[in-house]
């Protein structure tokens, strides 16, 4: 279903902003909570809060019919997106991790156009590549040390599986209700972090204090709950490389909030990065111009006639 100009706009600002603040905010809970308790927590409280707004629809879940679609939209875009990402992120810096996992953009586009039949063409492509090149460029501040094979590859698995996993959600739209297969999913998901996280770290390594019960409930109600919500409405209401290009803006909205809340030095690579990341949404969502034909009637061309003088 088509959104109109302004409440798509409004989605998108919410988006880009509850999902840019949200990396800074889950470096800090991480402080207090092991990394896949607190995956499998956030989600499940996420999950627990689309739930009581889907009961209501209950009649819409068909569980028997679509159990299948809520399984694997919950392992693409659940469980492969937050587990490889929560684990990838002890092996690399943050910048250079969240610049791997925004390839997903480029691979969204790549897959929108070969399984969804959406047009691709020169300066689509370009501002793609130039997205992903501005977040690297953000990204690269985080180039310390030795780089880890195995946490890059976890970071590509990250943006591999949530490409794939919008790319499904846009195919089988039309057979399941868009807000019970958020819900599973989410729902889904998080039980299965939550019982990784319990067989594999320990729930007395928890610090439940303020801080990090705030972090935890504006992380699950707004970033979980309400973000996957809101993404998935822009996806199945237009081009879905399109919304992808935009999520381009998300680490530059977690690193400025970095900057602001937490300390972290403004670079050039941050201003660069912005720069071209600009450019790149302006590339893709500028429309494939058409060829329009030339406004001069010819004359018909009558083969064998002369003309009169």
């Amino acid at each position: 279903m088509p959104l109109t100009r302004k409440r798509t706009f409004i989605l998108l600002l919410f988006l880009i902003v509850v999902w840019g603040v949200n990396w800074p905010l889950s470096k800090h809970a991480l402080e207090f909570c092991p990394p896949l308790l607190f995956g499998g927590i956030r989600l499940l409280i996420g999950g627990l809060v689309l739930l009581s707004i889907a009961l209501p629809r209950w009649k819409k879940l068909q569980w028997t019919a679509n159990w299948p679609y809520y399984f694997i939209s919950a392992v693409l875009n659940i469980v492969l997106y937050y587990g490889l990402q929560t684990v990838g992120l002890q092996y690399l810096p943050a910048g250079l991790f969240s610049a791997i996992v925004f390839l997903q953009p480029v691979l969204l586009g790549v897959f929108a156009w070969l399984w969804l039949g959406e047009s691709m063409y020169g300066r689509k492509i370009a501002g793609l590549i130039l997205g992903f090149l501005g977040v690297a460029v953000i990204g690269a501040g985080g180039l310390t040390g030795t780089l880890s094979p195995l946490g890059i590859i976890l970071g590509l698995g990250s943006a591999l599986s949530w490409a794939l996993g919008t790319v499904y959600m846009k195919r089988i739209g039309s057979k399941v209700d868009s807000l019970w297969i958020t819900t599973m999913q989410v729902l889904i998901g998080g039980v299965v972090l939550l019982v990784a996280g319990t067989l594999n770290e320990t729930w007395s390594a928890i610090t439940w204090n303020a801080n990090f019960i705030f972090d935890t409930l504006f992380i699950s109600v707004f970033v979980v709950a309400a973000g996957w919500m809101v993404f998935f409405t822009l996806v199945g209401s237009g081009e879905a490389s399109r919304v992808g290009s935009f999520t381009f803006l998300i680490p530059v909205v977690s690193i400025s909030c970095s900057v602001i809340f937490m300390g972290e030095q403004l670079t050039a690579n941050l201003i660069l990065g912005f720069i071209m990341i600009v450019g790149s949404i302006i590339l893709v969502n500028s429309r494939k111009r058409k060829k329009t034909p030339d406004p001069s009637p010819r004359p018909p061309t009558q083969l064998g006639s002369s003309s009169n003088s």
